[in-house]
């Protein structure tokens, strides 16, 4: 018999220790040491200590097949995916409580459902009543998905094991299931790993694609050992704001596609609306000639999308001045308020400053730089930008304006959306297309130069 050992894992960051102690050395927090037994599932079910088995190598030459992808139905998931569900595949699917998980995937199992695919829904934390009301509510009750209302790995498995192999299998969520092989409760970090481990190896024996839910923690990050963001091939991240209708599907890993992708939907009363031209309804709403407002052509994966950059500049009482930003890197903020105030000369040291991405958006490119800078020299001067000129490019520290990646994209949706101008490094002169104005700028100080020559006023500009 095996003797059992004990270690005492962290409940926040996974790290395990030899003993009890008050912090955490792996992350630093207090009182989230709590003890498992791991020989069981170090080891693995059914599996005893011995020899290996000997296994055959394959040489690095031979054919290759794309793999096989079975499309969902929803065109935004299947951009994000990379064209649809991976057979054997398993995806990790984070987000805020709210923000429309569930929602989501039971319009996706919905629609495999309709073409004919076996798809099955499985939730820990809801009955079986509880989803099907969902479903009424989505319109989607004669959808023929097989629910159940279970929290046993070694159930869900068997149940699934019998009849045709289902083609998506989705668990809500991870954190509520548990495994007999781990003696801890449900929702630690050994529960998680064991049961993870324990599906991906279903996933990958019987070939059929496997969704897991993930609860997120108060800074955003999925809840649980960080090992089972490395164990499962995709970890999606749905992000949106509350007061915001538009919801933001990410790839943060993807073993079979780009990491960089990212699917647009809307919340309304109906469930989630596919969003097919996402610049479009981000400026739907824009305020045209105010001061303070420019509008950033970027890229997200392979997708151009404009979107509203706007700022605040007003005198501040405060001894030290508020900078306060929403939707783009606070760092990044910073550096583009250093460069306007060492190379540009623009006095911001008694301003408070603000900066928000409209719709709800976070933009992590750097070429938001040269929109960032534009806006905030706007709403100093009380300078409206032109309606319709768009801005990118990366500024760097010297105050130079550096290009960026796929810039003709760029330009082309700007285009298409009826802009007439677009504001842009040097040498982006060669991807312009035609009706496109393009206006070249080598520094960040042509630009407040430019903009200083249209406002009423620029008393911080020497």
């Amino acid at each position: 018999m095996a003797r059992r050992t004990l270690t005492f894992v962290c409940q926040n960051c996974g790290a395990a220790h030899n003993r009890w102690q008050g912090k955490c050395e792996g992350c630093g927090e207090w009182n989230m040491l709590s003890e498992e037994g791991d020989t069981a599932e170090a080891r693995g079910p059914g599996r005893k200590p011995g020899k290996g088995r000997i296994f055959a190598l394959e040489p690095l030459t031979g054919e290759t097949q794309d793999a096989p992808r079975l499309a969902s139905g929803i065109a935004e998931l299947d951009r994000v995916t990379g064209g649809g569900f991976v057979r054997g595949s398993v995806l990790l699917l984070g987000g805020d409580p709210g923000i429309g998980k569930s929602t989501l995937l039971i319009q996706a199992t919905a629609a495999l459902a309709r073409t004919g695919h076996r798809a099955v829904y499985i939730s820990g934390e809801e009955a079986v009543a509880q989803v099907r009301l969902r479903a009424e509510r989505l319109g989607l009750a004669k959808a023929a998905v097989e629910l159940a209302s279970e929290t046993s790995v070694e159930d869900i498995i068997a149940t699934l094991s019998q009849g045709a192999v289902p083609r998506l299998i989705v668990i809500d969520s991870i954190q509520t299931m548990w495994t007999e092989t781990v003696e801890s409760a449900p929702g630690t970090v050994t529960q998680v790993r064991g049961a993870a481990q324990a599906l991906i190896r279903f996933a990958k024996r019987s070939g059929a694609a496997v969704i897991l839910v993930g609860h997120v923690t108060k800074d955003g990050q999925i809840a649980g050992p960080r090992v089972v963001e490395h164990m499962v091939d995709a970890v999606l991240s749905f992000e949106g704001e509350g007061s915001h209708q538009f919801r933001i599907l990410r790839a943060v890993k993807n073993r079979f596609g780009p990491t960089d992708e990212i699917g647009v939907f809307e919340m309304t009363g109906a469930g989630l609306r596919e969003v097919s031209n996402p610049s479009e309804l981000f400026l739907s709403e824009r305020d045209l000639g105010q001061p303070g407002t420019a509008v950033f052509a970027g890229i997200e994966g392979t997708r151009p999308l404009l979107v509203e950059i706007q700022a605040l500049v007003a005198p501040s009482t405060l001894g030290t001045p508020r900078r306060s930003v929403v939707g783009w890197d606070s760092s990044r903020l910073s550096m583009v308020l250093a460069v306007l105030e060492a190379h540009c000369g623009v006095k911001l040291g008694a301003h408070d400053v603000y900066l928000n991405v409209a719709g709800g958006l976070r933009i992590n490119e750097p070429a938001a730089d040269l929109a960032a800078a534009a806006a905030l020299v706007s709403s100093l001067a009380n300078a409206p930008l032109p309606a319709d000129a768009v801005y990118f490019g990366e500024v760097s520290l010297s105050g130079a304006i550096r290009p960026v990646a796929q810039q003709a994209a760029r330009l082309k949706e700007a285009a298409k959306l009826g802009f007439a101008s677009a504001v842009a490094p040097e040498a982006a002169k060669a991807d312009a297309p035609s009706g496109i104005r393009l206006t070249e700028i080598g520094s960040l100080a042509g630009l407040v130069a430019d903009i200083a020559a249209r406002g009423k006023r620029l008393k911080s500009v020497s």
